[in-house]
């Protein structure tokens, strides 16, 4: 248990080193003993090459390359550059402008919209609402300001959306809450691969504008990070509209990201976005969110703003991105079916995988499930009741391998 000296706890269960940089870090030090190609290191979270190097799109390379030092030096205001929040609803939405009162606040990356969502749409001592299958920093940042986060089962046993746990779940928590967060990690759901179906949302509105009623208030916070990168630009937006048209005490807001979508990590490009009812609900996100911006980050990466803004108002600029996009997405896709064949060859059950960065394979004993992995060469995360493979990070080969040799891990281990 890591003791505390002259910090304070304030209720957070601060312990060791984040887990997935921990085996991170033990991966890249087998990788130094024995050579990379010994190593499948499948904890990253970021898109590689076949060659394990960073795939960047180019085009927005050009675009950053060509910025001027004002570009990047010169402070942002606070809820971002004015062209810059409006480059980012159609950057977000597409062909799919909402019928309501949109705003957006530049945060740096998905992450700062999380934050500033459950900052701003939760109390103190709230629970926070997500499946069980989830980004381990939401339960990060709900400890750090004092919420905690709960959780349904997300697949029943048919590995279907578990309707039933996710409607028993908001009415027990609604019954002593005023409001509620809900989180959903859709399209290429982090860390199954899950995508919600129209039926699934359909569903999940239903249950909430019931557990809402006439006298509590309902956020859902779509988290949309992996957007880009799950597949047809359009189709994957198609969920958009069905939150149009709520309550007006439920409130849809969008955590949108450009480390995934524009290959921008480390610039810290984001906004959190509201589809609201009421324009006097619309401006009272902007007045808040620009307030928690103030206190906590002030204000964000001029420089990918910049970028994002020319790249969504020069159509051929933005055609050429899509394309690369597109061409970059089609490695991903390729080792998400290879993987998954592999998978039904060696018996090896996996959560329904439709797109993005990650495929779960659900066990028991994860952790030492992973231990025995490592010793293959094979780094995977362990998330609970399961183990993470980042098929971003791999290569092909890597795909078609690991399956078999999880199955024989986890046959060994569990017996």
């Amino acid at each position: 248990m890591f003791k505390f000296i002259m910090a304070e706890q304030s209720g957070r269960p601060i312990g060791g080193p984040d887990k997935i940089f921990a085996i991170n870090s033990l991966a890249k030090e087998m990788i130094a003993r024995e050579g990379k190609e010994k190593v499948a290191n499948a904890t990253i979270g970021a898109l590689l090459d076949e060659e394990g190097n960073l795939a960047i799109l180019s085009s927005v390379v050009d675009v950053l390359k060509n910025l001027s030092p004002e570009d990047y030096a010169e402070y942002a205001p606070i809820s971002g550059v004015p062209a810059y929040l409006e480059a980012i609803k159609k950057a977000t939405f597409g062909n799919y402008e909402p019928k309501a009162f949109v705003e957006a606040i530049a945060t740096p990356g998905g992450t700062g919209a999380i934050r500033n969502a459950i900052q701003n749409y939760t109390k103190r001592g709230d629970r926070i609402l997500t499946c069980d299958w989830f980004w381990s920093p939401y339960n990060t940042i709900a400890q750090e300001i004092g919420r905690t986060v709960e959780t349904y089962p997300l697949f029943d046993g048919n590995f279907s959306f578990n309707y039933e746990a996710f409607d028993a779940k908001v009415k027990d928590m609604m019954a002593d809450q005023d409001r509620l967060l809900v989180i959903i990690n859709t399209p290429a759901h982090n860390p199954t691969g899950y995508t919600f179906t129209n039926d699934d949302w359909n569903k999940v509105l239903g249950t909430l504008k019931e557990a809402a009623g006439k006298d509590k208030k309902v956020i859902i916070l779509a988290d949309v990070a992996y957007l880009d990168f799950a597949g047809d630009a359009d189709k994957y937006r198609e969920f958009f509209p069905l939150l149009e048209g709520l309550p007006e005490n439920i409130l849809p807001l969008v955590a949108y990201s450009l480390s995934k979508s524009f290959t921008m990590y480390g610039m810290r490009g984001g906004a959190l976005l509201c589809m609201a009812p009421t324009k006097e609900i619309a401006d009272e996100f902007r007045i808040v969110l620009t307030y928690s911006s103030r206190g906590t980050w002030s204000n964000c990466n001029r420089a990918s703003m910049v970028a994002l803004t020319r790249i969504m108002n020069d159509p051929e600029l933005k055609a050429k991105v899509d394309q690369e996009r597109i061409d970059t997405r089609a490695i991903l896709q390729t080792r998400g079916k290879i993987f998954t064949d592999a998978a039904a060859k060696a018996n090896l059950t996996i959560c329904p995988y439709d797109s993005g960065f990650f495929i779960t394979v659900p066990c028991l004993n994860a952790d030492e499930v992973g231990k025995e992995l490592q010793k293959d060469g094979i780094f995977a995360v362990p998330i609970g009741k399961g183990l993470r493979i980042s098929i971003a990070s791999i290569s092909k080969e890597q795909c078609d391998m690991i399956p078999a040799k999880m199955a024989a891990a986890i046959a060994k281990i569990n017996g």
